[in-house]
C-alpha cells in the first residue's frame, strides 16, 4: 500500500463561526476521527487529536497559535494520539487511568489499528503491529456541567457515558452548537466495545433527546443540523426498545 508524506497527512477545513475542522483524509470514513478546533477570545479548545501517526503540532499550525486546551472526547486511539503534544490535557475521570496508562488493548488499537482502515499507510516508520497510543496523563478533570471558558464563549460539559464510561460532549448554548464525541454522529454507532454498557447507552441519548441543537458536529463523519439529530436519537432508541434490550 502506497504511504503518504508527513506533509499531506492532515486536513484542514474552516467551517465559519472560529471552528475548524481538521482530520486524516488516508484513514477510512469510519475510522476516521473528526479532530474540532474551535477559537476563542483567550485560548482555543482542540476536541480530540486523532491517531497520532502524525504530529500535529509539527504539521498543523493553527494548534499553536494560542494557548490550547485538549480535551478528550474519549480514550480510543484514534481520538487521543497526539494528546501527548499538549500541555493541558482534559477529560473524565473514568477514563483517566487510560490516559496514564494506555495500552493497545485498552484503546481499541489492538482490535481495530490495523492495515486495512487506511486508504493510504502514514509515512514511515508506521507499522500497524506496532502502533500504541503515547501517555498523555490528564492535567484537569471535566465533570458534568462544567464549562470550557474561552473567555468569550463557553462551552459546557456533558458526560455521556455509553459508548464508554467516560464520553464527554460540550455544548455552546449561545450558538446552538453541540459537539457530540461518539454518542451521535452520522454514521453507525459504536456500542459494543470492552467497555460500553447499553443501558448507560440509552440514559445518555434519552437526555440528549431534549436538546434542540442547531448544529451537531461528531466524532466521525459529516455534521448535521438539529433535526437529523432528533431522528438519530429517536430511530436509535426505538431499534433498540424493539430489539427488547431495554425491556
Amino acid at each position: 500500500m502506497i504511504r503518504t508524506a508527513a506533509k499531506d497527512w492532515y486536513r484542514v477545513r474552516r467551517l465559519g463561526e472560529d471552528i475548524t475542522l481538521i482530520d486524516e483524509p488516508h484513514i477510512k470514513p469510519f475510522y476516521r476521527c473528526n479532530i474540532w478546533h474551535i477559537r476563542g477570545r483567550n485560548r482555543d479548545v482542540l476536541i480530540d487529536s486523532g491517531m497520532g501517526v502524525v504530529s500535529l503540532r509539527a504539521h498543523v499550525p493553527l494548534v499553536t497559535e494560542k494557548p490550547l486546551t485538549a480535551v478528550a472526547s474519549h480514550s480510543h486511539f484514534d481520538h487521543i494520539g497526539c494528546h501527548h503534544e499538549f500541555e493541558t490535557r482534559l477529560a473524565h475521570r473514568a477514563e483517566a487511568d487510560i490516559f496514564e496508562r494506555p495500552t493497545r488493548e485498552n484503546t481499541l488499537a489492538a482490535d481495530y489499528a490495523t492495515d486495512a482502515i487506511f486508504e493510504q499507510l502514514p509515512p514511515k516508520p508506521y507499522a500497524s503491529s506496532t502502533y500504541a497510543v503515547k501517555a498523555a496523563p490528564v492535567t484537569g478533570y471535566l465533570e458534568d456541567g462544567d464549562v470550557v471558558d474561552l473567555g468569550d464563549r463557553q462551552l459546557h460539559v456533558l458526560h455521556l457515558p455509553g459508548h464508554s464510561p467516560g464520553g464527554l460532549a460540550l455544548y455552546e448554548h449561545t450558538t446552538g452548537i453541540l459537539f457530540s464525541g461518539d454518542t451521535v454522529y452520522n454514521g453507525p454507532l459504536v456500542e459494543d466495545v470492552y467497555h460500553s454498557d447499553i443501558d448507560d447507552y440509552r440514559r445518555s441519548m434519552e437526555r440528549l433527546r431534549v436538546l434542540s441543537p442547531r448544529v451537531v458536529h461528531g466524532g466521525h463523519f459529516p455534521s448535521f443540523d438539529g433535526k437529523h439529530f432528533t431522528t438519530l436519537i429517536e430511530d436509535w432508541l426505538r431499534a433498540h426498545d424493539h430489539q427488547g434490550v431495554f425491556a
